[in-house]
């Protein structure tokens, strides 16, 4: 199994996060999913909302039983807008067990994959979904790619979802299919990656690979180029990076597929499920996210930090921009 950088995201305050290299473990089959255990790499996905409005509730109800949702009517909700996405979650409950939701034989190998979602509060981090851990059985020609989707729900006591959903169960599922919806995007495209040429793959992923495809041609150059020159500027800053030119451009191709890899994934949620955010607030969010990806900024001059981010978010913008104008 090849090793992927990983990061260790750790609350200093209510709102700040700091992050530090560590090793995630191996999550026996049989096993939960341990309920605190966040890390994340260049292909971790959360998703991006703006920081919620909370004057519809006291504090003390952010954090209430969250036994009143029902995983039926979450599914449905996720089936009315794909029917991929109700494929990958049909057979698993939401009680961070992991579930075989796929099983193939290629010549003399079976290829499987399971997936666990667990649904809880932890933070201000809506989702998150785990790259595939890839494990081989080689006694019995197996190899297994395990999944993890976590669901936070803290976007409860959102204005517009209050405004949307007074009810508050329907809110907390519809809010739950939501957050699931989008982390199964990145799932499904994580899936198509492991599959052999000549399996069948998905609708979303082929979009996807024809997005990724696009912000890589020279059509959207200027953009796409100016958002990788401020991405490899930022890994620059850090000392601790190997010297090494071609690790350097591969970790800044990783974070650009994963800004573009966001993109898609958050106007799909948004045409499915409404309450768009702006390709601004987008990209503030992800931008600060993926400077974090590189390393803590306590390392290196906070001001130029600063700086980098700043263009980086500007242009990161317009080449959402690009992209929104071009699929219209």
């Amino acid at each position: 199994m090849q090793e992927i950088r990983t990061k260790k995201f750790l609350p200093k305050k209510k709102n700040t996060l700091l992050v530090h290299r560590v090793r995630d473990k191996l999550i026996p089959v049989s096993s939960p999913v341990p309920p605190t255990g966040l890390y994340l790499s260049p292909f971790t996905y959360p998703v991006s909302n703006p920081a919620p409005d909370c004057s519809f509730c006291s504090p003390g109800l952010l954090y209430l039983d969250l036994n009143i949702y029902r995983e039926t009517v979450i599914k449905a909700l996720v089936k009315e807008q794909s029917e991929d996405l109700y494929k990958l979650i049909e057979e698993v409950n939401f009680d961070g067990k992991y579930y075989r939701i796929k099983s193939v034989r290629f010549r003399e190998w079976e290829h499987c994959w399971d997936l666990a979602v667990r649904v809880q509060f932890y933070g201000t981090m809506p989702g998150l979904a785990f790259e595939p851990r890839k494990i081989i059985y080689k006694e019995n020609k197996k190899i297994i790619y395990k999944s993890l989707v976590l669901v936070n729900p803290y976007e409860l006591w959102e204005r517009k979802l209050v405004e949307k959903l007074w009810n508050l169960q329907d809110r907390i599922e519809f809010l739950i299919a939501k957050i699931l919806f989008h982390e199964c995007i990145h799932i499904l495209i994580f899936h198509g990656k492991t599959l052999h040429s000549g399996l069948e793959q998905t609708n979303i992923f082929l979009e996807f690979k024809e997005l990724l495809k696009f912000t890589n041609s020279k059509k959207l150059c200027p953009e796409g180029c100016g958002v990788r020159y401020h991405l490899r500027n930022l890994v620059d800053l850090y000392p601790s990076f190997s010297k090494n030119s071609e690790e350097k451009s591969d970790l800044v191709s990783e974070l650009y597929e994963f800004l573009i890899h966001e993109k898609y994934s958050i106007k799909k949620t948004d045409l499915a499920f409404g309450l768009p955010c702006s390709n601004r607030k987008i990209s503030q969010d992800y931008v600060k996210l993926t400077a974090l990806k590189t390393g803590p900024c306590m390392e290196i001059n906070k001001k130029n930090w600063k700086e980098e981010v700043n263009r980086l978010q500007k242009d990161l913008e317009k080449l959402y921009d690009r992209i929104d104008d071009n699929q219209r």
